[in-house]
């Protein structure tokens, strides 16, 4: 799949700036003046939103494209026919809200709160979630490229997601799914395409990984503690300093004996 990324125009720092296609959102936060009104404040309210779905015709899509709706109070809303691309949503929240389906590409997450959202079968590409909360979440078959730094998503479901690292478009950077120094504890990523992605420093304590990929993906200093490996993939995946000694059903592994770093791995 390529990489559905757009050229954009966004409001960034109270200024109009013109986004490269090829720019993606993990690559911004240094770039951005985060604590700008584009990026703490909203532009619309909860009602203004109700009020443009509930006119919405047939087939029809409720145009939230690079929207601010920062620190809004959006739980519970059925957002599926909304289009919230580049849309800044940091410490939203989105608390059981139903985003089936809705493309999120480059969408600022940042402290957000979803909790328990819908959010299978989406589209995340640069999509920034660090420090927000995805405590049982479903991102079931979602195509995820997104940065999920410091982020807490137990008992969340990935299963069936794609998390791989995007190989056509490499001009900015790798994008792939990323969690650094995140809690996944007691999720599960049943069958999910986890390759090259890099998981560093992240308790996934007691997760279901059960024949998932990991072929060349970054472990390093994560806790596997008692993470249910049946079928897993993990050749060539680097293990340094990963604490693998306690996980569940290893024997059925495939590969393990082929992770990168396995004598520096926490046995």
């Amino acid at each position: 799949m390529s990489v559905r990324l757009f050229a954009a125009t966004a409001a960034l720092s109270g200024l109009m700036i013109a986004i490269p296609a090829t720019l993606h959102a993990q690559s911004m936060l240094d770039m951005v003046d985060l604590q700008s009104d584009a990026f703490t404040k909203s532009e619309m309210s909860r009602a203004d939103i109700e009020a443009g779905l509930a006119k919405l015709k047939d087939g029809k899509t409720l145009n939230l494209f690079a929207k601010a709706l920062n620190g809004l109070d959006l739980s519970g809303l059925d957002l599926r026919r909304t289009n919230l691309q580049a849309a800044r949503l940091n410490g939203t929240n989105l608390k059981d809200a139903n985003l089936e389906g809705v493309v999120l590409d480059q969408a600022w997450l940042l402290g957000a709160d979803l909790t328990g959202a819908k959010l299978a079968k989406c589209s995340l590409f640069g999509t920034q979630f660090k420090n927000a909360k995805l405590d049982n979440a479903d991102l079931s078959g979602s195509r995820i490229a997104a940065d999920f730094t410091m982020t807490r998503a137990s008992n969340a479901t990935f299963d069936g997601a794609d998390l791989s690292a995007d190989e056509e478009n490499q001009s900015m950077g790798l994008m792939r799914g990323t969690f650094k120094s995140a809690i996944l504890d007691g999720s599960s990523f049943k069958n999910a395409n986890l390759k090259r992605v890099l998981m560093e420093y992240t308790s996934a304590k007691n997760v279901d990984f059960e024949n998932a990929q990991f072929n060349e993906s970054e472990l390093g200093g994560s806790d596997f503690t008692g993470a249910n490996v049946a079928g897993a993939d993990f050749e060539g995946a680097d293990v340094n300093s990963a604490r693998i000694g306690e996980m569940k059903n290893t024997k059925s592994a495939k590969n393990l004996d082929k992770a990168k770093n396995l004598e520096r791995a926490y046995r």
